[in-house]
């Protein structure tokens, strides 16, 4: 029996190809880098919910400390003058009413003293007396026999006005006290934190918008852009967001929260941040949540136009294909013909050539393509460094925002970066690594944050228990950072880089080689930027000196191979000429009080400036 195979056009192959080489590259292409696109604008959207929630727990905080500053400077001023008749003096009421003039969300201020009329100055058109004699009794009975009492938010009856006090007490002549109480007005900070747009909550989430609110310890709406919400103080724990603030202890300083929320029947997937403003005694919540739908919109978008044009590129491979497998396979069929005419004995028949040049508009086709994608992934990696310098922006923000809150620590994690990346290159790292240092350096201090200023910007050594305190910064930034996970490659100096070779560090008693390499670099860069940064009790050492002492420490403190780089980078002008030198030239050009002479006993402790 004849066998029958089945056979396949030439021209369905060459289709088929076609298909394969230009239409699968283009997808898998396009999945891929939407799909890697979209982690990126996803990850960048976090970020800036998380910054900006701490951007806004910061505004509340310094709102506090404005008017704590101001009571606390005229509780002083009172105690300085130290005069009994100080409510009756003109000068008193001209500096409140001043006070009033130069701060708008200032109302009132009254100050009590026992056997004599309370004095009480206001802003015309605000508070009543009787308000202000409410307010002000409340505070000052509940106020601390030393430091400022800050309130919590309340709303004067019968209208939509909150306030906060501020009060101290101050002691005088005779030991009389004297009670200063300063009410403040909420709607300025509470525009500040969550606009000044009113609406329903449940229109808020249904249109999508992100909301900004403010809670108290229990979860209770202190600012919020419904302002049913906030004149019943309605507790907001429904929300997943506000529970595991409230359940973290207001520890965690932010925290990136994704949850679901139920709005008149309909669940909407949320993404949301939080942060903790200390306020006073008292912790706040503030929390920013938006559907996920509407706040990725950009990552749809960008996904839809990625696959719309991968799409019509395929589209246009299809058409070339076919027109192309025509042109090409014409030939063919004709010589077949003419081969079949010759084979039933007609040996006139000929086949016509011609000139294919259709194979070079397929292949101009496919090289249009080509461009065009070269074109998007241009476009996709240019976007990827922008997002990855807004990363390193950020980080450098923070750093400087965390050195700025003492002057002679001023620039301090940029120059242990710079010092750290000088040892890095020395020790023969990858470029990878020199940035993960980099950037670890300049977070290695991220955990201060949460320290106290007091002890924080303290002009004089610290004491024990004040050096405890200061110890657990690296505890503190591990925990905020530990929460990113963009930042796990730099956890290592923010954690270890108070760990010693000899295991006598801290926090966790490393030794040898169980601290990280990047912890033993940023140590030893951090020391030595403190030792060269002139303090309020003690002036910088020089280089040379610096470096000896450096020295002495190592096998107990230091690895050897670290210091060495540290010395070989100074002596080939790396780090000499970009730090050391340049603040040896400031010291001699400014015109300074000659600094008291550090005791012996503090020369031990030298290398613990880094902490400070």
């Amino acid at each position: 029996m004849p066998s029958f195979k089945k056979k396949i056009s030439l021209f369905i192959f060459v289709v088929a190809t076609l298909l394969v080489v230009g239409l699968l590259p283009l997808l898998l292409t396009g999945w891929i880098l939407s799909n890697k696109s979209g982690q990126e604008l996803r990850a960048s959207e976090n970020r800036y919910q998380i910054q900006l929630v701490q951007d806004k727990a910061r505004q509340f905080e310094m709102f506090g400390k404005r008017f704590t500053s101001i009571v606390s400077g005229f509780g002083t001023a009172f105690e300085m003058q130290n005069d009994p008749q100080i409510l009756t003096s003109a000068e008193t009421e001209t500096k409140l009413a001043q006070a009033l003039k130069e701060n708008p969300d200032l109302l009132a201020f009254s100050i009590t003293q026992e056997g004599a009329e309370p004095l009480s100055v206001f802003r015309p058109g605000g508070l009543r007396r009787d308000e202000i004699e409410q307010l002000a009794g409340a505070a000052a009975s509940a106020s601390n026999a030393t430091g400022v009492s800050v309130g919590t938010p309340q709303r004067i009856d019968n209208s939509d006005q909150f306030v906060m006090t501020f009060s101290r007490r101050s002691r005088v002549k005779s030991g009389e006290m004297v009670n200063l109480v300063a009410i403040a007005s909420l709607q300025g900070i509470s525009q500040t934190l969550v606009g000044s747009t009113k609406a329903n909550e449940a229109e808020l989430m249904k249109a999508g918008l992100p909301i900004v609110f403010v809670t108290d310890a229990n979860g209770r709406s202190v600012f919020h852009p419904d302002p049913n919400l906030v004149s019943n103080s309605t507790p907001l724990t429904y929300l997943r967001i506000v529970t595991e603030w409230i359940e973290s202890g207001q520890q965690v300083q932010s925290a990136l929260v994704p949850f679901s929320a139920d709005n008149e029947g309909t669940v909407h997937a949320m993404i949301g941040a939080y942060s903790t403003a200390v306020v006073g005694s008292n912790a706040y919540g503030v929390m920013t949540i938006q559907d996920e739908r509407t706040a990725l919109a950009s990552v749809g978008e960008m996904r839809f136009q990625i696959w719309l044009i991968s799409v019509a590129f395929a589209l246009l491979a299809v058409i070339v294909g076919l027109v192309g497998s025509r042109f090409l396979t014409s030939p063919l069929k004709r010589l077949v013909n003419a081969s079949q005419k010759i084979a039933a004995g007609d040996f006139s028949s000929r086949v016509e050539t011609n000139n294919i040049s259709e194979l070079g508009v397929l292949g101009d086709s496919f090289n249009s393509m080509t461009d065009k994608v070269e074109e998007q992934i241009v476009k996709l990696a240019k976007a990827a460094t922008e997002n990855r310098e807004l990363f390193v922006g950020t980080v450098k923000a923070l750093a400087a925002a965390i050195d700025g809150k003492d002057k002679y620590t001023r620039g301090h994690s940029e120059r242990v970066a710079r010092i750290s990346v000088a040892i890095g290159r020395r020790m023969g790292m990858t470029d990878a690594e020199l940035d993960d240092l980099r950037m670890g350096a300049l977070l290695h201090d991220v955990g201060k944050i949460a320290i106290d200023d007091a002890i924080l910007k303290k002009p004089a050594a610290l004491t024990d228990a004040e050096y405890e305190i200061m110890k657990t910064h690296p505890q503190r930034g591990y925990k905020i950072m530990s929460q990113i996970p963009a930042m796990k490659d730099f956890l290592p100096a923010m954690y270890m880089h108070h760990e010693m070779v000899n295991g006598q560090g801290y926090p966790q008693g490393l030794k040898g080689d169980e601290i990280p390499l990047q912890a033993k670099i940023v140590s030893v860069a951090d020391t030595f930027d403190a030792m060269t940064i002139d303090r309020p009790y003690q002036k910088g050492m020089e280089l040379a000196p610096a470096l000896e002492r450096l020295r002495s420490f190592v096998g107990t403190r230091y690895q050897s191979e670290v210091v060495e780089a540290l010395i070989d980078a100074c002596n080939a002008g790396e780090v000499a000429n970009g730090i050391v030198r340049q603040l040896a030239e400031r010291r001699a050009a400014l015109t300074l009080v000659e600094p008291v002479e550090p005791e012996e006993e503090e020369d031990d402790d030298l290398l613990e400036l880094a902490v400070a």
